[in-house]
């Protein structure tokens, strides 16, 4: 299948769900849960996520769960959208958009995103759009700004502000710097700091999280020239880079609990860096970048194209992981140097997660495949990882 043809069909998709849709972790948005008490205990909040997110069977019209436009989900579109509009005409009319239209949408979508930003902290933020238990450690109340759903919307308002030159982008996209320098908590280490993931006190332990809250701050120091955000940024990588295993690798956090090591977390580290190397002009990165690339490209994906969501182990086979592969491959310019598995990938993914409808399917089992369209997770994702390949291709 065509890559020009699986862009068409999966914006077609998405502009017809008008931006919106379910999410894997919406479940706390049942109005019926809501009703009967459910959402009053930590263990029933994370039975009723859980039950909903493992389920191959979407009991989401059953329960009453409304479909929502995740700011998240928004972001990768915005992104998308800018990906789009800078390819040329040939490829717009391969996929059924012009230039005119990309500006609309661009107009549209980024306006949207700064519309349901969360109010009352230092700088704009988001957050996601149900109540969120992280295991029975954490409740994320609907609305929690994180520093992963701002950095995927500073990103996005940033490359729409490259396009559209409307300053109202960028003067939010630099605020936020002040949600993660103000707002976010710091937990100190000898050599540097992690962010938490939220405001809220205790979840300050995922190196994802620090990183993109590292990446976004460079975003903000490339824009505004203020040495404090180059500075808090070097200090989050340097803690990071320290907690990397010796093969590369990272787990996904500092708990007992999160010692596992997966495809797309491990990805984002490696974008983050690649952009603070990037934007700081510095080789400092250089050996750590190298050491997680090598693990990453020869841990995560088998000969025949099949993208493991773990280490070591195949199962669940998770969408994030072919669509990180195509984002991280055009982030480190190595879509053609890796171009033999990038395709056996592509190709994988088609027949195996892709609906004839043109969304992409949640996961894949050993014995089964849940085939439930989710926006934030599925199809906004692989919108924004397949215009990055077409953009990519584009350039050369």
């Amino acid at each position: 299948m065509k890559l020009e043809q699986c862009v068409d069909e999966l914006l077609t998709y998405i502009k017809n769900e008008e931006f919106s849709g379910w999410d894997p972790y919406d479940g706390l948005n049942s109005l019926i849960a809501k009703k009967i008490g459910l959402k009053k205990f930590s263990f029933l909040r994370l039975l009723l996520i859980q039950s909903f997110k493992r389920n191959p069977i979407n009991l989401r019209r059953l329960f009453m769960v409304p479909k929502g436009q995740n700011p998240k989900g928004i972001a990768l579109c915005l992104n998308a959208i800018c990906n789009i509009y800078n390819c040329n005409e040939k490829i717009l009319k391969s996929i059924n958009i012009s230039k005119e239209e990309c500006v609309e949408l661009i107009s549209e979508l980024g306006n949207k995103l700064i519309s349901i930003s969360e109010n009352g902290y230092s700088g704009t933020c988001w957050g996601y759009d149900f109540d969120w238990q992280a295991r029975l450690l954490f409740l994320f109340p609907k609305g929690t700004p994180n520093v992963v759903c701002t950095a995927y919307a500073v990103e996005s308002l940033i490359n729409a502000y490259e396009i559209s030159k409307n300053e109202l982008f960028l003067e939010h996209a630099i605020s936020s710097s002040d949600f993660i320098l103000k707002d976010l908590n710091k937990k100190y280490f000898e050599n540097g700091f992690i962010f938490s993931y939220s405001p809220l006190d205790g979840n300050n332990t995922v190196y994802n999280a620090s990183f993109l809250g590292a990446k976004t701050l460079a975003y903000c120091y490339k824009y505004s020239g203020k040495e404090i955000y180059k500075k808090n940024a070097l200090d989050a990588i340097s803690h990071c880079i320290d907690m990397q295993n010796k093969d590369g690798s990272w787990f996904y956090g500092g708990l007992d609990v999160q010692k596992w090591i997966d495809s797309f977390h491990t990805a984002y580290n490696l974008e983050a860096l690649n952009a603070c190397k990037n934007i700081f002009s510095t080789s400092d990165f250089d050996h750590s970048m190298d050491k997680g690339f090598d693990f990453y490209i020869n841990n995560f994906f088998l000969e025949d194209g099949t993208p493991k969501y773990y280490h070591d182990k195949i199962y669940p086979i998770d969408i994030h992981s072919p669509a990180q592969l195509m984002v991280l491959l055009c982030k480190f310019n190595k879509i053609f140097e890796y171009e033999s598995i990038m395709k056996k990938v592509f190709d994988w993914t088609n027949n195996n997660m892709r609906s004839e409808k043109g969304y992409y399917f949640y996961q894949k089992h050993k014995f089964f495949t849940n085939k439930i369209s989710y926006f934030r997770w599925s199809q906004a994702f692989m919108l924004n990882a397949l215009t990055s390949y077409l953009k990519k291709i584009n350039e050369n």
